[in-house]
């Protein structure tokens, strides 16, 4: 939540998308994304009395295109204007979370050494877990030293699938679900 002047705070326009994951939060400050939730995810902000639902709002048409391009295989690397508000710290790594390409993937001591931070997994791991843009900032990617699926706070379930889809893990080993897809909802209520 940033302020404006003493006493006002900017709205927060949001929109929702269904998946094939699950419903989909999107937050913009009316110019870049500045979230992107699935519902029940770790960090998730709870949609306050300045938060203004507004599909409209850039850029979630732009981004819900590029989410349907990325789900149908033809898009590799998203390119949307972010503002993703957090430490420092966390501002390194959600950058090196963006030199992750898709189809690969990197683990929190490589992040941390890419981000001359060798001694700071632990704390490269909260800043993954704290992305504010899943998918597009591709924290499911990472994964532990040896190769294991670690945590994700948008669910395992949601990580496997996402890298399912991207060729990292054999889909036959994902459980059973409809190919990963995004789409409107229609307008109604908060």
């Amino acid at each position: 939540m940033s302020r404006r002047a003493r006493g006002t705070v900017e709205p927060v326009y949001f929109c929702r998308l269904e998946c094939s994951l699950g419903p989909v939060l999107m937050s913009s400050d009316g110019r870049n994304l500045t979230g992107l939730w699935f519902d029940g995810q770790k960090h998730a902000p709870a949609i306050g009395a300045h938060w203004i639902r507004d599909e409209a709002k850039a850029p979630f048409a732009e981004t819900l295109a590029q989410l349907q391009a990325y789900a149908a295989g033809s898009l590799q690397a998203f390119e949307l204007p972010l503002a993703l508000q957090g430490t420092a710290f966390q501002q390194r790594v959600w950058t090196a979370l963006l030199e992750i390409g898709c189809g690969s993937t990197s683990s929190y001591a490589q992040i941390a050494r890419r981000i001359s931070a060798p001694q700071a997994m632990r704390a490269v791991g909260a800043a993954v877990g704290r992305n504010p843009v899943s998918v597009i900032v591709p924290c499911h990617r990472v994964l532990g030293s040896d190769g294991s699926l670690t945590g994700y706070a948008g669910g395992l379930p949601r990580k496997q699938a996402l890298l399912a889809h991207e060729g990292v893990f054999d889909a036959d080993l994902v459980q059973d679900g409809p190919a990963l897809n995004f789409g409107p909802v229609a307008a109604q209520g908060r």
